[in-house]
């Protein structure tokens, strides 16, 4: 695709979701994810763009879900069917190793971690639009879980939000490889600038 040379000042990748219930053997979701993460070289690839991101001095952004609580969703009006597996698996649950972060991917000195999202959306009741703001970034680069929802999600706001957005689609996973076509074939184009390897990436961010 167009435009995808990277000003490290203005541009930033945006880490979502990096828990252990997500990426570690014994994660309360690594079996679903299993399978298409090991297709794609996931964990190899997010030690790849992370690495090399900070290498070449742009920010990252953690961006996480909402740690479950005890009495969360119970009372609300509208959860979603995700919300409620969530609440009923205590999925990232606060204070558990499942809700901590995997280990290779914590947040590191100069990183900037968002607050949580409740849903799938990383903007929505957050502070990801005003530190990013701040940071003057203009461009963010996606990578983490889930493809489909919150990968999806964010990037369509986004690009809503006047951002120029990349999907990193081997930096990311799902639950099927059906869910993964869909985020990265048929969606991804309707919002995302760029759609690209973590290869293509960090030739995009290591050229002169």
């Amino acid at each position: 695709m167009k435009n995808t040379s990277y000003i490290k000042e203005h541009t930033a990748l945006l880490l979502v979701d990096p828990y252990n219930d997500f990426l570690s053997e014994g994660g309360k979701l690594w079996p679903l994810v299993e399978g298409v993460a090991r297709e794609v070289g996931l964990l190899d690839n997010l030690r790849t763009i992370t690495t090399v991101a900070r290498s070449a001095g742009m920010r990252v952004f953690i961006v996480p879900h909402r740690r479950w609580e005890p009495g969360d969703y119970e009372s609300w009006a509208h959860p979603s069917p995700d919300q409620i597996a969530v609440g009923r698996k205590q999925v990232f649950a606060k204070g558990t190793w499942g809700g901590d972060w995997y280990p290779d991917f914590a947040p590191q000195a100069d990183d900037i971690v968002i607050k949580e999202h409740w849903a799938q959306n990383g903007f929505a009741n957050t502070d990801l639009d005003f530190l990013l703001k701040q940071h003057g970034i203009d461009k963010v680069i996606m990578a983490g879980m889930l493809a489909n929802t919150c990968i999806e999600a964010t990037g369509r706001y986004a690009m809503e939000l006047g951002y120029h957005v990349t999907l990193v689609k081997d930096a990311t996973a799902a639950f099927s490889t059906e869910r993964m076509h869909a985020a990265h074939v048929l969606n991804g184009p309707n919002f995302a600038h760029a759609i690209l390897t973590t290869a293509e990436v960090v030739a995009a961010l290591t050229a002169e």
